[in-house]
Order: C-alpha cells, then structure tokens, then sequence
C-alpha cells in the first residue's frame, strides 16, 4: 500500500478523475464541517461494508484528521482484498484546513 502526505493528496486532486475517490473516514459531522471537494464519507468502523464498491476505482485516497483512523481504514480495506488503496497517513485534514486549501 503507498503511504502519502496530504500535502501529496493536495498536488493529485486536479489531475484526478472519474475513477479516483477521495474516501474521507472521519465521523459524520467532521465531514459536515468542511470535506475536500467530491470526497465521499464513511466513517473508519464502517469501510468494510463499502470494499466491494470501492474495487471499481483505479486509486482510493483514504484519509482523516491526522492520519490515524486513515491507517486503521486502509488497512481494514487491504484486508479484504483492495489493491487500489492510497492511504493518506502523514497529515490529513486538520493541515488541509490550517492551509486554506478549497474545501465544501
């Protein structure tokens, strides 16, 4: 699985396309206050009800606040059997934030 940063995550997201998802697993209401643009929700406990669904994206951009709940997230995807699985370990979106990178 590749480890990258946010700051990684920030530079990938505008040559992103259909078949890239940006999976952010933080809880519902974190979600609510500010998510990077197109990302989807689910939160860290609940990924394995959705692996199946992710197998039809060529990259899956896992990440959170910091990066913790995105190594748990990832590695519960790996575990079922995802390939595709970028898991966004080092920062997340408390930097994304502190930046002032666009956000919904």
């Amino acid at each position: 699985m590749e480890h990258i940063s946010v700051d990684e995550l920030h530079e990938r997201v505008s040559d992103m396309g259909p078949d890239d998802l940006i999976l952010d697993v933080r809880t519902d209401e974190e979600f609510e206050e500010g998510h990077i643009k197109g990302a989807r929700n689910q939160t860290h406990e609940e990924v394995a009800g959705i692996a199946e669904d992710l197998k039809k994206y060529k990259n899956v951009y896992v990440h959170c606040k910091m990066g913790g709940r995105a190594k748990q997230a990832a590695e519960t995807l790996e575990e079922a059997g995802l390939s595709n699985i970028i898991c966004v370990s080092q920062g997340g979106m408390q930097r994304w934030m502190d930046m002032g990178w666009e956000m919904e």
